[in-house]
């Protein structure tokens, strides 16, 4: 019999794309959080593992598969469960494009503002030959202010944005996810 077990248990991880052994339910939960399943809060560790378990994997659908005790099942509890985790990667998917989205807008946002006094500054020097402390002083102000708002902008739009790429990418993974509670 334990042979047995322990084969099944090897068939499922074979099987699965994402496969996590629980003990109970509340292994996916924060224990921080005493609301029912339907609205408590995900557990970082479980978050953490499902991360790290997901980035080798294709960006088509992936098998998250839950392998509980037989006896400790309940299945009203698992619709609960795959209800909350489609909700909580759904919600966070849509979040991090937000997050990305507006990061992208604060670059050109900066890159515009930042070619704007950039031809402000050379305005000024084209328009007022002469030379005097006040626009000494403007050229030396908007020129710095124009190329670092203009870098900012380019760092913003290109880099900054690529960094919430991993997230994205996970939680759409996630969102997408088929959950499924095995025995062993």
């Amino acid at each position: 019999m334990p042979q047995e077990k322990g084969s099944k248990i090897k068939e499922l991880l074979e099987e699965s794309q994402i496969s996590l052994l629980l003990d109970t339910y509340d292994d996916i939960f924060s224990d921080f959080d005493p609301r029912p399943y339907d609205h408590r809060a995900l557990s970082d560790d479980f978050l953490l593992e499902a991360r790290k378990a997901s980035r080798d994997k294709a960006t088509g659908t992936i098998e998250l598969i839950f392998m509980m005790p037989a006896g400790k099942r309940d299945a009203n509890k698992e619709n609960l469960i795959k209800k909350r985790l489609r909700e909580h990667f759904k919600k966070h998917h849509a979040r991090m494009q937000n997050e990305a989205k507006n990061i992208e807008k604060r670059g050109m946002y900066f890159i515009l503002v930042g070619v704007s006094i950039m031809f402000i500054a050379t305005f000024i020097l084209f328009k007022y030959h002469e030379e005097g402390l006040f626009k000494s002083f403007m050229v030396v102000l908007l020129e710095p202010a124009g190329w670092f708002l203009f870098w900012e902008g380019l760092n913003q739009a290109i880099f900054e944005k690529r960094k919430k790429s991993p997230d994205i990418d996970f939680y759409h993974k996630m969102s997408k996810a088929d959950v499924r509670f095995e025995s062993y």
